[in-house]
């Protein structure tokens, strides 16, 4: 599975993954996942529940992620499925 990329609201309501679709054609389209999820109750004990999922171009997910930076999320890990290792 590729590699995703997580960024957190600064309420901590909110959680958007970044992941590469595994059916783009490497050098031609390359598109993004962007997944938006919502935390209910304590962030890293139960995982988010995830309501929307958009394919963009790459460039435009880079956009987007460094938007969200710069509106204050915070880059962090996928915390609720690292129990028990």
């Amino acid at each position: 599975m590729n590699k995703s990329y997580w960024l957190i609201n600064p309420k901590r309501t909110e959680v958007k993954r970044f992941i590469k679709n595994d059916k783009s054609v490497d050098g031609v389209f390359e598109y993004m996942f962007v997944d938006t999820g919502k935390i209910d109750g304590v962030f890293g004990k139960e995982p988010p529940l995830m309501t929307t999922t958009i394919s963009v171009d790459i460039d435009l997910a880079r956009e987007i992620y460094e938007r969200l930076i710069a509106h204050g999320w915070n880059k962090t890990e996928e915390v609720w499925n690292k129990k028990g290792r």
